[in-house]
């Protein structure tokens, strides 16, 4: 019975060609998406899944009273971790100390490679599940000891036995290699981590000093924490709230005025969930998440709509078949088989043709969301999931048409009297608009995504960025000779600015507290971001003065004064600033001698914060900015700005980065996302283009006659075109009265999230709409206008 269920159901396939293409295609297209989509997310659910202790492993975090409202950060100061352990030990397997993860240039003989690494507490090698390959993980309680990930053990040494060679970090700091471990997997927080250096090494380096003074007060480090096999995460969180308030208090700390809050973030909540706003969660990457989850079920459901529509509008070419079959035996139950037999067919076939697309489409799609995704042939979940999801398909699919034809009455069907109605077309109607609805709200939160982008692009940034290059110092010897290579690169022609700085200009990461002004008040718990500038900063970046001057090699006075930027200003509440003195409480007393204009050298989203530039008491900054002569091809200024570097530090390698380039960073995920959206939403037009398609060309063949009739009494092609297009024009014009309100809705509430943001403006709406309404009479035309120049003795013959 099965088979011949099958048979038939191949054979109206065959039969009807057109409607088959339209309905596989259809399917096939909106499973293809479903599925990149569901791989997508795969891939973003399962980050920092591939740890055998992630549920118990979380990050110590600071919710600190910062400027009038809460700020949370992910940093620590140095004697967190050893107060965690004396306090609160039982509650933790674990707690390690760590830097940041960074690059850092590792030598070996002529050999050099750039790998990102960390100094950690030895701990972490059990904390991360560490698989060693060489070596044993213990080996990082020796301060002179370095352990490699198998990757970077073969860059430097190829397939000679790595132990106990000697290797140099950063051209100052020897490490003799004592272990080798397997990659850590790359979808996760540590998935960069290619080396690991002992803690000690970083606490005895001269170069690192300075961040082991004022302990409390400075957080420069990271801490992390592995929970007891006993302890709970929510009450370990609670109990040691206020431990670095308490200590602030006993030390008599000015910092204890930030009413420092310390709770515990947990892993799997890093990646998904790691954006806080006044202190609270406020969720992340998990919105997105569900962004292109709804997107995905939605692309399906317009597929499915295409097949229940054309199902559902072929009824009456069906009826006589369900006429006959029920006159001699057949029950209702077989003909739902029968139906559903037909559109599983049709779901198992699309699911097939679904998995070549997307085989064909991944590698796009991975370059296109960043990604390094992959089909899991060899997965039985994935294979259950797709058959699984195949047969949901079709039977949602498949339910309206199988329910809807076999109820139709035999005798009626037979005698000629049957007759669908017109309320019969209203379903049809409604998924016609739901399918448009969707998709032009699709289109909108596009375009929005789009413009909002371009909004913070064409935002001022208070400086040049053209012509303007930065170069990372990854060694201390290029600022042992920086007035020398300064005055080289000058010299050249290749340059016409050279300055240092503490930071790069794009991206500003240090903030100091601490400080007394004129008219404070003693309320406030301030915290300025900073950046330690040589004198020529600002005439290198082409900073705007407002008010006062810029600083002056030649004034040696400099060396005691700052330049504030306008939220500074405002911040402080200071009328005329230039000449104000501010103390900065353990540094002495400055005084203000100019006011900037805003710099947006952190998200370009939000409003600038407080900001203040100085010049260093040292000559240790680790960035080069370099504006470019105008005169020169960018590739000539960077030749000779190469062949000088080399001069002065000929075994280093040199980082030189555009800083538009460097600013264009800050859009990235905004645009990828943004990329991905125009895709799917370009994907659902397709989909539901070619409903609209197999319904024009259904309506036109039901409407033969009626149209040849027309033509004799002397209707045009144009008034006939008028005639077949004006139902779906109309569906096309509900549809946008309701993906109006709602897409304007969901994008307001979406630009909420950001402090500098575009409006939605009408014009949006009027584009989508024209588009809409352009591409639907494109895709109903052909048929309408085939339709209308059709010969009417043809249509009429049978009459």
């Amino acid at each position: 019975m099965i088979k011949n269920y099958l048979k038939i159901a191949w054979r109206n396939l065959i039969k009807n060609k057109a409607a088959s293409l339209i309905n596989i295609g259809g399917l096939a297209v909106g499973m293809a998406v479903a599925m990149l989509i569901g791989l997508w997310i795969w891939d973003e659910v399962s980050y920092d899944t591939g740890f055998k202790n992630e549920v118990r492993i979380a990050k110590v975090m600071d919710n600190s009273f910062i400027n009038n409202e809460t700020e949370t950060w992910g940093s620590s100061a140095l004697p967190l971790a050893p107060a965690l352990r004396n306090t609160y030990g039982s509650s933790f397997k674990h707690v390690i100390i760590t830097s940041w993860t960074n690059d850092h240039i590792l030598t070996y003989g002529e050999k050099k490679v750039v790998k990102k690494g960390n100094y950690m507490e030895p701990a972490v090698t059990d904390m991360l599940s560490v698989t060693m390959l060489k070596g044993t993980a213990s080996s990082l309680n020796d301060p002179t000891s370095v352990i490699l990930s198998q990757s970077t053990a073969e860059a430097i040494f190829g397939h000679a036995d790595p132990l106990n060679k000697v290797i140099v970090i950063d051209k100052t700091l020897s490490a003799k290699v004592t272990g080798v471990y397997k990659d850590l997997p790359i979808n996760s927080s540590f998935g960069d981590l290619t080396f690991i250096a002992p803690w000690q090494m970083l606490a005895i380096s001269e170069k690192y000093a300075t961040r082991f003074n004022n302990p409390w007060g400075a957080s420069w480090f990271q801490t992390f924490v592995q929970l007891a096999d006993n302890a709970d995460m929510n009450q370990v969180s609670a109990k040691i709230k206020n431990l670095k308030l308490d200590a602030l208090t006993a030390k008599h700390n000015a910092d204890a005025r930030y009413r420092s809050a310390l709770f515990l973030h947990p892993m799997t909540k890093w990646y998904l969930y790691g954006e806080f706003k006044n202190g609270i969660n406020i969720g992340g990457r998990i919105q997105y998440v569900w962004l292109f989850g709804i997107i995905g079920v939605f692309v399906l459901l317009l597929a499915c709509i295409n097949f229940m529509n054309l199902s559902t509008a072929r009824s009456e070419k069906r009826a006589k078949e369900v006429g006959i079959r029920k006159a001699i035996g057949s029950v209702r139950s077989q003909l739902i088989i029968q139906f559903y037999s037909e559109s599983l067919l049709i779901a198992v076939l699309a699911f097939f043709f679904s998995l070549i697309l997307v085989l064909l489409f991944l590698p796009e799609f991975n370059k296109l969301a960043d990604k390094n995704i992959s089909i899991l042939w060899g997965s039985p979940a994935f294979w259950a999931l797709g058959i699984s999801f195949s047969l949901f398909t079709g039977l949602i699919a498949g339910s309206y048409p199988a329910l809807y034809l076999s109820s139709f009455k035999p005798i009626k069907v037979l005698k000629g009297t049957f007759k669908v109605g017109r309320l019969a077309a209203i379903p049809r109607k409604v998924l016609v608009v739901i399918q448009f609805a969707v998709s032009v709200i699709l289109i909108i939160g596009t375009i929005v995504v789009f413009q909002q982008i371009q909004y913070a692009k064409n935002r001022p940034v208070g400086y040049s960025r053209n012509n303007l290059l930065n170069v990372s110092l990854q060694t201390d010897e290029l600022n042992k000779q920086y007035l020398a290579l300064k005055n080289d690169l000058l010299a050249s022609g290749a340059v016409v600015n050279v300055a240092q700085s503490e930071n790069l200009v794009t991206q500003v990461y240090i903030s100091n507290g601490g400080f007394n002004w004129p008219g404070k008040d003693p309320a406030i718990q301030e915290e300025f971001m900073s950046m330690a500038v040589t004198a020529d900063f600002g005439k290198t970046v082409g900073w705007q003065i407002n008010d006062g001057r810029d600083f002056n090699p030649a004034y040696l006075s400099d060396s005691s004064g700052f330049i504030i930027n306008e939220a500074a200003v405002k911040f402080m509440g200071l009328k005329h600033p230039v000449g104000q003195t501010m103390e900065w409480i353990g540094n002495g007393k400055y005084k203000i001698i100019g006011v900037v204009k805003d710099m947006v050298n952190q998200s370009a989203y939000d409003a600038a914060k407080p900001s203040f530039f100085y010049l260093p008491r040292w000559q240790h900054l680790s960035n080069i900015n370099l504006k470019i002569n105008p005169l020169l091809s960018a590739h000539q200024a960077i030749g000779k700005i190469t062949a000088i570097f080399k001069r002065y530090d000929p075994s280093t390698s040199f980082d030189i980065q555009f800083i538009d380039e460097s600013y264009a960073k800050k859009f990235e995920n905004e645009e990828r996302i943004g990329k991905l959206a125009t895709c799917f939403a370009g994907l659902a037009i397709f989909i539901s283009c070619l409903g609209l398609f197999g319904m024009a060309s259904f309506m036109a063949e039901q409407r033969t006659k009626e149209i040849g009739v027309r033509k004799v009494l002397g209707a045009t092609v144009f008034r006939l075109w008028q005639l077949l297009s004006k139902d779906f024009v109309v569906l096309v014009t509900i549809s946008l009265l309701i993906a109006t309100p709602v897409s304007y809705l969901f994008m307001h509430n979406w630009l909420q999230s950001y402090q500098y943001r575009t409006l939605i403006n009408g014009w949006i709406f009027v584009i989508a709409a024209i588009g809409a309404l352009a591409i639907t009479l494109l895709t109903v035309s052909y048929q309408s206008i085939k339709a209308a120049l059709a010969n009417p003795v043809k249509s009429l013959r049978s009459e």
